[in-house]
């Protein structure tokens, strides 16, 4: 697949925005948070790679462990080496050459560059940080250009020793109105603390752009452009939409893994008939097998995670959340932990990003770790002897059940789901966007017809103390949709009506306003899905 990432323009768009403002006198800086590997590099990698203007340097750095003279080597490499790309001097990745083709160039910021080399292992660390930054400045003044600064993982500057690291940047991203600067953080907990309380500015505030997993319909584009993905059974096809969670990584992995079978007799099964082994073996060699690269990666993981201090029983927790026992009162009940308790051990949870809470709930980001976390650590935990031929086999029979579930539901009818999620209800909360939303324990549900030829299928739901009155409409919901439901919901004359209207397509911005002046609460597919996810049921693919 020639793109690295897919369908991201609307975040590439604010990018080239930001970038261009830059000329003209207007400064915006950005911070790119997100899961680790939804994409947050790869998207700043295509905006580089397409961007061209010659009073614009670009200089991109991963911040990892390393010492502060290797980090300052690396920083005024990058700088020069982006300097002369737009120069008659074919750059190299050798610093004392770059340091000699700039000096005709640059030579004021050049002196700078050779003082603070010769001097970065000789004096203290408070001030280096500042001076390589300034050095964007000098060459403005030098030259006219403008500098963008990209720092990937940022958060890990703090570990390079600098002392009054937030301080002293804060005063640069202040006054200093030639450099625009983009940080990027898979640590999005920690991200956001550094933005609110380190880096929150008077002048040259962060732009923040949350970095999502790809939603349905762009996850299915993704498949469909890769190799045999048009000749994947659709079913088979929206298992993986579903089992991918929107990760990238996980619909490229799974995708290739299957495309090379395509000379095999499994190759020829898949453009038949997609058949159900086959995709069970090829998440058998990702997740199961030693030298699956999912099962290496989410092993190290684990090992690290113990290893960094977190006990057994944050590993437990993370495995009852894989199993679906996903409330907080069921946590604590079957690990016999007193609620203050398990709470503090699920901050500690949050602060990593492996979960989000979802006021009772909780859920594990990725889909895919928790899949492996309740079917491959867990059940090598459990196993009694070293067979993995057997162990193998139990593999394939839970990822077996899991697809065999994902198809059953897929082939009921929506208000049938509907149905079945509201008899899961037992008076927990959840929060959609900001509204938080009591799950009523229903004495009574049962369907509904509406009087109303676009939208004739619902649901009514009765509680001790509330009536959820549910409708589906069938293809895009309009504002005369939402006032005809509004109208038959005064047909009821409970005092707490919950007023909700569901569609499996995008809701536009004036009909999302005529239902809030309603009282309709409008959902699309992704807050049916959210529903879903926090009672581990298979998404709703539409």
């Amino acid at each position: 697949m020639e793109e690295k990432i897919f369908d991201r323009e609307i975040y590439l768009d604010i990018l080239r925005k930001r970038v261009n403002g830059l000329k003209e006198g207007y400064r915006q800086n950005i911070a790119i948070i997100g899961d680790e590997q939804i994409g947050k590099t790869s998207l700043v990698f295509k905006f580089l790679d397409k961007f061209c203007d010659n009073l614009i340097v670009n200089v991109y750095l991963e911040i990892r462990p390393e010492r502060l003279s290797d980090f300052a080597k690396r920083y005024v490499g990058a700088l020069l080496y982006n300097f002369l790309l737009n120069s008659d001097t074919a750059p190299k990745e050798n610093t004392d050459f770059l340091i000699s083709k700039s000096e005709k160039y640059i030579p004021k910021t050049v002196e700078k560059i050779r003082h603070i080399l010769n001097s970065v292992n000789k004096r203290k660390k408070n001030d280096i940080f500042a001076e390589l930054l300034f050095l964007c400045e000098s060459l403005h003044q030098e030259t006219g250009k403008f500098c963008v600064i990209i720092f990937d993982e940022f958060q890990n500057l703090e570990n390079l020793g600098f002392k009054n690291l937030y301080h002293e940047w804060s005063k640069i991203l202040m006054t200093q109105k030639s450099t625009l600067h983009i940080i990027i953080s898979s640590a999005k907990y920690k991200a956001r603390e550094i933005l609110a309380k380190n880096l929150s500015l008077l002048f040259g505030n962060f732009e923040v752009l949350t970095i999502e997993p790809l939603d349905i319909k762009t996850s299915e584009k993704y498949l469909l452009k890769m190799p045999q993905g048009e000749e994947l059974n659709s079913d088979f096809r929206n298992f993986i939409v579903h089992f991918a969670g929107g990760y990238p990584i996980y619909l490229r992995l799974i995708s290739e893994a299957l495309s090379k079978q395509d000379n095999t007799a499994q190759g020829r099964a898949l453009k038949l008939s997609a058949q159900p082994a086959l995709l069970t073996g090829v998440l058998e060699n990702l997740l199961f097998d030693s030298s699956g690269i999912l099962n290496q990666k989410f092993s190290v993981y684990i090992k690290r995670f113990l290893d960094s201090g977190f006990s057994n029983s944050h590993i437990s927790i993370l495995c009852l959340i894989a199993e679906g026992r996903n409330k907080i009162k069921d946590i604590a009940h079957i690990l016999k932990l007193q609620k203050k308790d398990l709470v503090l051990k699920i901050n500690h949870l949050l602060e990593l990003d492996i979960i989000t809470r979802n006021a009772d709930f909780i859920k594990i980001n990725d889909r895919v770790f928790g899949f492996w976390l309740r079917f491959v650590y867990q059940e090598k935990l459990r196993s009694f002897s070293f067979d993995t031929k057997s162990q193998k086999e139990q593999f394939r029979k839970n990822t077996q059940n899991i697809l065999h579930d994902f198809l059953l539901s897929a082939q009921k009818p929506l208000m049938e789901r509907m149905s079945e999620l509201l008899r899961l209800f037992e008076d927990e909360t959840m929060q959609i966007k900001k509204r938080k939303i009591r799950l009523n324990h229903f004495r009574e549900i049962k369907p509904l017809e509406f009087n109303n030829a676009q939208l004739k299928d619902g649901l009514i739901g009765r509680s001790d103390d509330c009536l959820w009155i549910m409708g589906l409409k069938h293809g895009e919901l309009t504002e005369e949709d939402v006032s005809e439901f509004a109208k038959e919901c005064k047909k009821y004359r409970h005092k707490l009506q919950r007023k909700i209207i569901v569609t499996l397509e995008d809701i536009n911005a004036n009909t999302r306003l005529k239902a809030l002046e309603e009282k309709v609460w409008a959902w699309d597919v992704n807050n049916l899905n959210l529903l879903l996810d926090l009672y581990s049921k298979p998404w709703v693919i539409a």
